[in-house]
């Protein structure tokens, strides 16, 4: 009996190889959406990307399709693949998701090492520094990685996947906005403060504060993505 079933494995075995690829190759794009280099309304070549990445088309649509279900990409009919841009509804959904999963991994600072702790830290610098740059997408992008390290003090990998899925939304709406300028430089010294906090063992404070962040974050965004 054992022997029957596992011999049909083998049947499947072309498209476990063409599903694992493809889910590499949506998690390459995705980080391209985290660092910023994709951006909202951004039409996607299979052949340039296909021909870059050294897979066949049937591979890099199930990669687009992966994509689409994390609400990253948006197939247009007879026009392609098309980076997605997000609503007001979305960042919505999105904070509201934040403030859960964020503010309770802050809670795990006093129990963390020093390494993850940095995760949360450096992002600051990095961002500062790319500010002076005026590069406001590598400032984003490095809001990202704070707020991925605020994640990552949960210590769960499985958590951390799926709020890179959130994460990456978000980073389209930052690429919508018309002045990037105000939206990221106005809340990086909001960061600063609550790792000022972290670091004094505050934890408590850096919390409401993230709170206080998340409330101004979202109500800013949506405004500038035309909602109500």
């Amino acid at each position: 009996m054992t022997e029957t079933w596992v011999s049909t494995l083998a049947q499947g075995k072309a498209e476990l190889e063409r599903a694992s690829t493809a889910q590499k190759v949506a998690d390459m794009l995705r980080e391209r959406v985290l660092d910023g280099e994709l951006a909202p309304g951004l039409r996607l070549s299979e052949e340039a990307i296909g021909g870059a990445l050294g897979v066949s088309r049937n591979t890099l649509r199930e990669a687009f399709r992966l994509l689409t279900r994390d609400r990253l990409l948006v197939h247009e009919h007879s026009r392609g693949v098309f980076v997605r841009t997000p609503s007001a509804e979305d960042v919505r959904d999105l904070y509201a998701a934040r403030r859960v999963i964020e503010c309770g991994a802050l809670q795990k600072w006093p129990e963390v090492d020093e390494a993850m702790r940095d995760a949360v830290r450096t992002p600051i610098d990095d961002a500062t520094a790319h500010g002076a740059k005026k590069d406001w997408a590598k400032v984003g992008a490095a809001n990202i990685r704070f707020h991925r390290g605020i994640v990552g003090l949960a210590g769960s990998h499985r958590l951390s996947e799926e709020s890179d899925r959130l994460f990456a939304e978000l980073m389209l709406a930052f690429r919508v906005v018309s002045d990037p300028k105000r939206l990221h430089m106005a809340y990086l010294p909001l960061n600063r403060a609550i790792v000022e906090l972290l670091n004094s063992d505050e934890v408590d404070r850096a919390t409401e504060r993230l709170r206080e962040y998340f409330d101004l974050a979202e109500a800013d965004l949506v405004n500038q993505l035309g909602g109500q």
